[in-house]
This record gives C-alpha cells, sequence and structure tokens, in this order.
C-alpha cells in the first residue's frame, strides 16, 4: 500500500506508521494531528468534511479523549486515515490540511494520569547489581519472580525538546580519611552524577476499575501506544535516598516523552518472544492461550552530543509490556487514561549496548568514548544534549521510527 503523500513512501513514517501527536501553528490552539513522512495531517477538519461524528476528538490539545474511545474506535480511525492518505481520489479533500512537520510546534501528546517506571531488563539489573554489589549476588531475591517497579510522579513527565535543569538534594559526602561512613554528614548541592535511562513507554487508552486486575490476555484492550521515554536520574542523590524505599528526588524532577504516540497496532510486526523466563513466572503473569511471553523487536540509539554512544535492543528485555502491566493492577490498582508505565532501563548483553550512562562509565570508574572526547565521559555535563532514536520492523515489511527522546541539561537553579 503506497501513500501519495509527497516523499513519505518508504520512509520511516509511511502509512504503516501514523503516530499521533499535538501540534499548533502560531496563532492557533493545539490539536490532535497525524504524521505521514515529513507532514502532520491536521485530521480534524478532514473529518468534519466527511461527516465522522468523531471530529470533535482532534480537537482536543490532548488525546486523552481519543485514546478514552478504546481500542475498536483506534482501529477503524486507523484505518479511515490510512485510506485518505492512499486514496488518490480524496487527495484535493486531504492535501490542503497536510502541514509541513518543519511549520508546526509538537506538545506533549497526552494528559499523564499516573506515572509508573519498571526494571525490566535483566542486562541491566545485573550491571547494576555488579556495580553497587561487587562482592554479592547481581540480583535480589525477588527479580526473577515479579517486575519491580516504582510509583513516579506524573507531573514532571515532559515532552520531547524540554530542557531539563539539573537538580538539586543531598547527596552523601565524600569519604574523610579516619572517620566511619556511617557518621558522614551528607552536603546539599546540585547532582554531580545526572543520568539517563533510554527506556520505552507505555500508553494506557482504557483504563481499568479498582479492584480489577488486567491479565496479561487483556494488554491491547487497555494500551493505546508507545512512546520513546528518557527516565532521568540523579545517580548520587538516588544512592544516598533510595534506602529504604526506593527512587524518589533522584528521578522525580523529569521524566521526558517523544512528542508522538505510536498506535500499537503499527507494531503488529514487531512482536517477538522474549529471550526466556526462569522460573516459571506465577500464573498470573502467564498467557492463558497459545503461544509465550511477547516481547517488542525495537532498536535504540543513545546519542550524546550528536554522537551514537549506545545501541540498546529492547528485545533482550525479560519482563514483557504485559506482564508489567499485570502486575501493576493485580493488587486492585486502578489505571486511567494518559497513564504511562515505563519499561525501565534498555540494555544489551554487550557492553555498547547500555542504556545508561552509568553502566557505559561502570559507575563513573570507566569513562567511554575516548575517541569522541580527550579524558571521556562519564555522567553528564550542563550544556549536553541526549537524543534516543528507535526503529521497528513495520507491517509494510520495511521499518517504521518511533518519536525520538530529545532533552538538553541546563545549570541547575540557585
Amino acid at each position: 500500500m503506497s501513500t501519495w503523500v509527497d516523499g513519505a513512501a518508504g520512509s520511516l513514517f509511511d502509512v504503516d506508521n501514523l503516530p499521533y501527536g499535538v501540534f499548533s501553528r502560531p496563532g492557533e490552539a493545539p490539536r490532535v494531528g497525524v504524521r505521514v513522512g515529513e507532514w502532520v495531517l491536521d485530521v480534524s477538519p478532514v473529518a468534519a468534511a466527511e461527516w465522522q461524528d468523531v471530529h470533535h476528538l482532534f480537537e482536543r490539545g490532548s488525546l486523552n479523549a481519543l485514546m478514552a474511545e478504546g481500542r475498536t474506535l483506534a482501529i477503524s480511525v486507523r484505518r479511515w486515515v490510512t485510506g485518505l492518505l492512499t486514496d488518490e481520489t480524496r487527495r484535493d479533500l486531504v492535501e490542503p490540511h497536510l502541514v509541513p512537520l518543519a511549520d508546526v510546534t509538537l506538545h506533549l501528546p497526552i494528559e499523564v494520569g499516573d506515572y509508573v517506571d519498571f526494571y525490566a531488563s535483566l542486562d541491566h539489573a545485573s550491571n547494576v547489581g555488579r556495580i553497587f554489589r561487587p562482592d554479592g549476588e547481581p540480583l535480589l531475591p525477588n527479580w526473577k519472580h515479579l517486575p519491580v517497579g516504582y510509583h513516579g510522579r506524573s507531573g514532571t513527565v515532559v515532552g520531547s525538546g524540554t530542557p531539563v535543569i539539573r537538580p538539586q538534594g543531598q547527596r552523601k559526602a565524600p569519604a574523610v580519611a579516619g572517620q566511619p561512613v556511617s557518621v558522614t554528614t551528607p552536603v546539599f548541592g546540585a547532582s554531580l552524577q545526572l543520568d539517563i535511562e533510554a527506556e520505552l513507554g507505555f500508553v494506557v487508552g482504557t483504563g481499568s476499575r479498582m479492584g480489577d486486575p488486567v491479565s496479561v490476555d487483556a494488554f491491547a484492550e487497555h494500551v493505546f501506544g508507545v512512546v520513546g521515554l528518557n527516565d532521568w536520574s540523579a545517580r548520587d542523590i538516588q544512592a544516598w535516598e533510595y534506602v529504604p524505599l526506593g527512587p524518589f528526588l533522584g528521578k522525580s524532577f523529569a521524566t521526558s516523552i517523544s512528542c508522538w504516540v505510536t498506535p500499537l497496532e503499527a507494531l503488529d510486526a514487531a512482536w517477538v518472544d522474549v529471550p526466556g523466563q526462569d522460573p516459571t513466572p506465577l500464573p498470573y503473569l502467564m498467557p492463558s492461550g497459545p503461544g509465550g511471553v511477547r516481547g517488542l523487536d525495537i532498536d535504540v540509539e543513545v546519542l550524546l552530543d550528536g554522537e551514537v554512544v549506545s545501541r540498546p535492543p529492547y528485545r533482550t528485555m525479560y519482563w514483557s509490556p504485559a506482564q508489567m502491566l499485570a502486575h501493576l493492577t493485580v493488587n486492585g490498582a486502578s489505571t486511567r487514561t494518559g497513564d504511562v508505565f515505563g519499561s525501565g532501563t534498555i540494555s544489551g548483553p554487550k557492553p555498547d549496548q547500555r542504556g545508561s550512562l552509568l553502566e557505559l562509565s561502570w559507575g563513573g570508574k570507566e569513562p567511554f568514548g575516548a575517541d569522541r572526547w580527550p579524558s571521556g565521559r562519564t555522567f553528564l555535563e550542563d550544556g549536553d544534549e541526549v537524543v534516543l532514536r528507535y526503529t521497528a520492523p513495520g507491517t509494510g515489511g520495511g521499518r517504521i521510527a518511533l518519536g525520538e527522546v530529545t532533552g538538553r541539561v541546563e545549570p541547575a537553579r540557585a
């Protein structure tokens, strides 16, 4: 199936992709658009012209109203938009409402309800365990029995391109010779170990009621689509505060997501079996029908100041997206339209597949990138720009791109 849109056929944003976003032009209110190639389709006026009774859903400043309508409508709208962009007889109607991507401002695409972040990569969890517990077991006893996660802060989830202010907080003071660590007084100041975590985020479309768990089999009925996600992390603040209740200020200052939401249906060709789970998870974490536990074959690139420093593969993740949602709700916790749950850092088994600077620099002790930076790099410096890029197999036989995630570090504020 080929599109008539100039430059879009065969691109990473052909009609087998069609992600949703929220855009505006100068003097106009934000509204829903669909990306095709280097264009944004202003959906609402086309829907109104074709007497579509859902045109009002595209006039909103977020995707929430559209997502809340459920999967049946989402599939129907996707088919309709695909028809608009492949049927030459509708070109005269549609073409006036294609806006060059370069002429629009993109906005945070969803109103985020809750944000939960998981820790689903075996390689990442093992690396972190070896860095912080070199004389112990890399994984804690519960890790292979449940998707470990924490409840984050939805109010600081921001759209790609939003600057990231270096956070401040308490951190462990440098060790003093002859003084026990236990009596070392913490210091306050800007984080010296600012990091990134290359992740995928899953966006809830249809929520679930309090008390009703979402089964592994019901994943597609509740998840609307996928975003790229960067879970910025202040490792020195995190290291001092996380015992006994886990991440707090070291994580809550900013989480960036892409401004394009890739519909779940665009990833139909990307599903693969997870590498294997041993021991077998408890029944609530397993599908009831034939087939195994399914993950996604998505390639990630991490760029630091324009230089690719890592290529993490999402297909190596231990816990699947459906298992994360099932575990999130098994205690009866509800979900809402716009909720986001992150995969946790995506890391593969090879050194150049690590999805955080913590791992790439092995806790700051082994600087990386000496061929690009004279002294190598460890953690982020003010002015650094991080870009996360994602591609996946498309249903048309080629590849599609998810929305990229960009953020530039700005100095801490007094």
